[in-house]
């Protein structure tokens, strides 16, 4: 059984989680900046056996797609070519963002971390990724 990959995917920063080899637990890895994202994925696809990966859809409240899904599609097109025998799967990332920063103010966080814009995003890829566990 191989490891699922979720992204948050952003303009500017990604967050990154990760499931453990038997898919029951999700946990943060880390934040890379966008631009560097596909050289990352690269990397760790290659060292670790990655079974899935879950690529968050930011919506609106009202269920359109948000002004990021033009370059969410643009990277999973660049992403399908590259790793065809990849299985890749959209997942509603509504909220997650908050969420992610409810977690943080609940876990205790001072204030100053949870300005740490990277944390959340890592934050909101785990949450992806743990709704995806939860009702799969």
């Amino acid at each position: 059984m191989g490891r699922i990959l979720a992204i948050d995917y952003g303009t500017k920063r990604t967050g990154i989680a990760i499931t453990d080899e038997l898919q029951l637990i999700a946990s943060g890895l880390t934040t890379v900046p966008t631009k560097e994202l596909f050289d990352f994925l690269k990397k760790y696809i290659a060292s670790e056996k990655v079974e899935l990966i879950l690529v968050g859809e930011p919506k609106q409240k009202d269920g359109t797609a948000s002004d990021v899904e033009v370059h969410i599609k643009e990277f999973i097109l660049k992403f399908s070519k590259a790793f065809p025998e990849l299985e890749l799967k959209r997942v509603d990332e509504r909220y997650s963002s908050k969420m992610a920063f409810q977690t943080m103010i609940d876990s205790g966080l001072k204030k100053k971390k949870r300005r740490n814009k990277a944390l959340i995003d890592e934050i909101s890829a785990t949450i992806i990724l743990q709704e995806y566990l939860y009702n799969k």
